[in-house]
């Protein structure tokens, strides 16, 4: 503790922040490009941009459904653990059929082999490039990479909660929080870094406050593990089971059976849904006794990201199960704060606007760290102008800056144009995609090695705006 409250939620503010920055920064960059997730993995797929764009069409679904299903029986192995037809949405405007295939040695899941219906009908698209496109990002500002998921969600956690005891101590801290909202002075040094560091925090705070809370809440069940070990201390997948009856799907048989055609289930969905619309279909275990057809809806606009579907048992077309129109407070709330997490709800318009504030915490975080190197190295400049060497700690600092500041931006360049020039038939492609953001990363980290002013700065500022 320091002499005073003030003093040690400075001190609170300025650790919480500091020592998980360069992390926060990564999962605020990559979380950015996620809310255009979908529109990132449309660019991915030039092969895909002419004549394959098409509305939802509710009075073609029965034929949709009939070619959907005779082209996957026609096309895809005998050892199909799944069938799968897409509907365009608005953000994904295209009609595609898929079969997943058994996964193999070491994976815990199997490839998903996709292909484009023409909107005209006269075919499909095969010869789609391998690319990861915006699930990269998706994926990246929770699940890290080159490690092990469980892993990497813990450090997620940690540096999220971080995240959030910084921004609880820096509102206690900010006596004047909106008059710093309209400060800002240039070359000021730490001052107008100090500056920037507030308009940043406090334009988009209730965004800040709202994502990492919400942040934690997504995955609280890894952090807070300890409820439902002691409600189900001998079998958590009982829980799994009562949590979501429709994902627990039986195992095959390996016993044949007549697949049901999923036209003929149309008039129950209907039955069930009305008008709303289809977004997909998956049958899993085909032509298995066991088999299951899963109808899931399109929630639009709705603030939700609970999947609302049906599932019909899919040998005899039974109706197995349908989600409850009404859930309990607990659910919606959970399901509420995924959904302002996700933003899947979000007219185009508000997800630019959480772009944009999601870019402004990037510079909170940027100028925070920032601001800290150039303090430090003001309290070494008498040291230094005597020919005595930065401190290890100051080095360090001023490298990961310039590592991740600068890296993150080229990496993400480096990404979208490897996804253009890599060979298509390249049998790693979205591999090496992704390989091509880390090394660009570590190209700065390189760099910042040899040298850091402000010159240096300037230049590779200039490289990544040109690219």
């Amino acid at each position: 503790m320091k002499e005073t409250f003030f003093r040690t939620l400075s001190w609170l503010h300025t650790w919480a922040g500091l020592l998980v920055c360069w992390v926060l920064l990564l999962i605020f960059f990559a979380g950015s490009l996620s809310y255009f997730r979908h529109e990132i993995s449309l660019w991915a797929e030039p092969e895909l941009h002419r004549g394959t764009f098409q509305d939802y069409q509710a009075n073609q679904l029965i034929s949709q459904l009939d070619k959907g299903q005779h082209y996957i029986e026609s096309h895809s192995p005998a050892e199909t653990q799944r069938w799968l037809i897409n509907f365009p949405t608005q953000r994904s405007p295209m009609l595609s059929f898929a079969w997943q295939l058994p996964p193999e040695k070491g994976q815990r899941r199997g490839k998903i082999e996709q292909h484009t219906a023409l909107a005209d009908g006269s075919g499909v698209i095969t010869d789609v490039r391998d690319s990861r496109g915006g699930d990269f990002f998706y994926r990246l500002h929770f699940d890290l990479h080159y490690m092990p998921a469980i892993t990497a969600r813990y450090i997620v956690g940690v540096c999220t909660m971080f995240m959030l005891i910084a921004l609880i101590s820096g509102i206690v801290i900010h006596k004047r929080i909106f008059k710093d909202l309209f400060s800002f002075r240039q070359n000021k040094g730490a001052r107008s870094w100090l500056d920037a560091h507030n308009v940043s925090s406090v334009i988009a705070l209730p965004y800040h406050l709202m994502i990492t809370y919400t942040g934690l809440i997504t995955l609280m069940l890894i952090y807070i593990p300890w409820t439902v070990s002691t409600a189900y201390p001998e079998d958590n997948q009982a829980f799994l089971k009562e949590l979501n009856p429709a994902r627990q799907t039986e195992k095959a048989s390996g016993i044949q059976a007549e697949q049901v055609r999923l036209s003929q289930l149309l008039p129950q969905v209907q039955a069930e849904w009305g008008d709303a619309p289809i977004k997909q279909v998956i049958v899993s275990y085909p032509k298995d006794q066991n088999s299951q057809v899963t109808f899931y809806q399109n929630t639009g606009k709705e603030v939700t990201d609970e999947s609302s579907i049906l599932v019909f048992n899919g040998v005899t077309g039974e109706l197995k199960y349908a989600s409850p129109h009404e859930v309990s407070g607990t659910v919606a709330t959970y399901d509420t704060m995924m959904s302002l997490h996700t933003a899947r709800f979000a007219a185009p318009l508000l997800r630019i606007l959480f772009f944009f504030c999601g870019l402004l915490g990037c510079a909170m975080v940027a100028s925070g760290t920032l601001m800290w190197a150039i303090r430090l190295r003001q309290k070494q400049q008498k040291a230094i102008d005597r020919g005595e060497k930065a401190s290890r700690g100051l080095r360090l600092v001023e490298g990961l800056n310039f590592m991740f500041i600068l890296g993150l931006p080229l990496g993400a360049a480096a990404f979208f144009y490897a996804n253009r020039l890599l060979p298509v038939d390249f049998a790693t492609r979205s591999a090496w995609e992704v390989h091509s953001f880390f090394i660009a990363l570590t190209a700065m980290g390189v760099w910042a090695f040899f040298g850091r002013s402000r010159r240096h700065w300037q230049l590779a500022l200039i490289i990544i705006g040109v690219l």
